[in-house]
């Protein structure tokens, strides 16, 4: 039987009927499958969507708050790392937007559709769900609100100014997805802004102003895999190719694990991490691809009158006409992850790297471990750089300083929506009871209750941490919360693509061995942090316990 995902491939399947699994929710609906627009340049207003939403997910934490500290201890010799998550994460994004394609459903409905059933996947989508609850990103804003306005980093004694600017920004970042229709179409026009922006600011500052020295560190920096920290005799660290010593001197070198933390946040936040990657199918769902355009989308509060979304999704009878469709859309998703998303994050991973490397160590904050100034480190590196005058340096620190906003508060809008987004998805596929009292155009009733829902945790989360935390401790915690995500939900969206779709859409053994290699990664890096920081932690409390105990 030949393969439809093949482009150049004829289908000999005769018509059948719909391959429809027994599943733990109702039997999906059943159509013909839309016709595919043809990738091509004169449709590119067809192809501004999920990857370039993803993107400006995406260009934020790790770029704009690690990079700075991984570049200014290593160099670019560790952005490999980022090379492996980028490119096992497509593999992850193109399963669950081809399970989207299949079915008009997002991939978080196909794991309630699982054994054991619902009750059981709310509960582990709940634990899995508490990296968004930590507002990281917003309050990071709120350290460049107060640059912008003292003209100053802030310190330990301007906390509460921080944080008050917290809160504010937490809110504000709220009203974009009111409107638009659907909360889809203020996404895309928000991301696309801040994409083209960042970049090309990005992109023209790096041009005209870094050293060929800092590109080449940076642009050889993603394929040196293997270069890992090792501690030097002084008691620093250096980084060595563990395959070159292993050649040279027959030894595998000592990795130091001090940074594992950062360098597993580093990781996380590359590309996507945790739950942010499957909204990739709920994007693909609301700009219509595949049977997505058979089910609808979620409506905006204002605008969204005539938007309604189906409590659950359809699936289309395997035709021959059908499959060369399926084969058409398949080669949308293609484009759209493999020569939009995976360039536009190495871009969006690169660039900033690059201006950290170049104007970090003209920084005053350089090396220093402060957890309130890492989103202003670059900007005041600008400021203070010999390249410049002292008028177009204190222009281009208040530019980085806008850029870093820009960055941050899109991908904090980002995280309120993907929250509310997948529990909506959630309840509005799982619950018989929810299915059989609303409508289609009821859904926004419950996107929003689950929004000012979220926005009320997060103010609590917010005044947690501000009161035993750091906005660091935040994006360390949901960078790596973010990895255990990503690599557990690996195998299980696996699982369903080869369980649930018919055997003509399943994944080709390469996309199996792309998606084990992404789950085994992401786990690895959390098995290392674990070992390094949290097992220390409970041995140690473990041992406290005995000598109360007297055992």
């Amino acid at each position: 039987m030949a393969n439809p995902q093949d482009p150049g491939s004829l289908t000999r399947e005769p018509p059948a009927e719909a391959y429809l699994p027994r599943t733990r929710l109702p039997a999906w609906g059943v159509e013909d499958l839309p016709e595919p627009t043809p990738p091509r340049w004169r449709n590119w207003k067809a192809f501004i969507g999920p990857s370039i939403v993803m993107m400006g997910v995406q260009i934020g934490g790790g770029e704009w708050l690690f990079g700075p500290e991984i570049t200014a201890k290593y160099g670019g010799s560790l952005l490999w790392i980022a090379t492996v998550a980028i490119l096992l994460q497509v593999f992850y994004n193109l399963e669950c937007g081809r399970y989207a394609l299949a079915t008009g459903e997002p991939i978080l409905t196909g794991f309630f559709r699982s054994r054991p059933g619902p009750f059981f996947w709310t509960l582990i989508f709940a634990f899995f769900s508490s990296a968004y609850l930590i507002p990281g990103l917003s309050t990071h804003a709120a350290a460049i609100v107060f640059a912008v306005v003292h003209d100053r980093p802030p310190g330990q004694g301007d906390k509460g100014w921080v944080m008050t600017a917290a809160y504010i920004t937490l809110g504000l970042v709220v009203l974009p997805v009111l409107f638009g229709g659907k909360v889809y179409n203020t996404l895309q026009a928000v991301m696309t802004i801040k994409v083209f922006a960042v970049l090309g600011f990005c992109l023209l500052l790096g041009l005209f102003t870094v050293s060929a020295e800092s590109w080449g560190q940076i642009l050889t920096g993603f394929f040196q895999f293997g270069s890992v920290p090792v501690l030097t005799e002084a008691g620093g660290e250096k980084t060595v190719n563990a395959f070159a010593q292993l050649v040279r001197e027959g030894t595998w070198p000592i990795v130091s694990l001090a940074n594992i933390a950062v360098l597993g946040a580093f990781a996380g936040y590359a590309g996507g991490g945790g739950l942010s990657n499957s909204a990739y199918s709920s994007y693909a769902r609301d700009k219509g691809w595949g049977m997505g355009a058979k089910v609808g989308a979620i409506p905006s509060a204002v605008g969204g009158k005539n938007i309604a979304l189906s409590h659950l999704g359809k699936v289309f009878p395997l035709s021959d006409e059908n499959l060369r469709r399926w084969r058409g859309w398949w080669r949308v998703i293609i484009v759209d992850q493999v020569w939009i998303w995976m360039p536009g994050c190495f871009v969006g991973m690169a660039l900033p790297a690059l201006l950290s490397l170049e104007f970090a160590p003209h920084s005053i904050l350089y090396g220093q471990k402060s957890d309130w100034t890492q989103a202003i480190v670059t900007a005041e590196g600008l400021r203070r750089a010999p390249h410049f005058s002292p008028w177009l340096g204190q222009c281009l620190y208040l530019a980085m300083l806008g850029i870093g906003l820009l960055v941050l508060l899109p991908s904090q809008m980002s995280a309120v929506d993907d929250f509310s987004r997948r529990w909506t998805d959630a309840i509005w596929s799982a619950s018989a009871r929810i299915r059989a009292r609303l409508h289609g155009d009821q859904v926004k009733l419950i996107y929003y209750v689950l929004l000012a829902t979220y926005v009320a945790w997060s103010l609590f989360a917010l005044w947690l941490f501000s009161t035993y935390g750091t906005p660091k401790l935040m994006t360390l915690i949901i960078a790596n919360l973010n990895n255990l995500i990503l690599g557990v939900t690996a195998f299980f969206v696996l699982r369903i693509n080869l369980r649930f779709l018919a055997p003509p859409l399943r994944p080709r053994w390469h996309h199996k061995l792309g998606m084990i290699a992404c789950g085994t990664f992401y786990l690895g890096l959390s098995a290392l942090v674990f070992y390094e920081k949290q097992l220390p932690i409970l041995l140690q409390l473990l041992s406290d316990l005995r000598q109360t105990l007297g055992v």
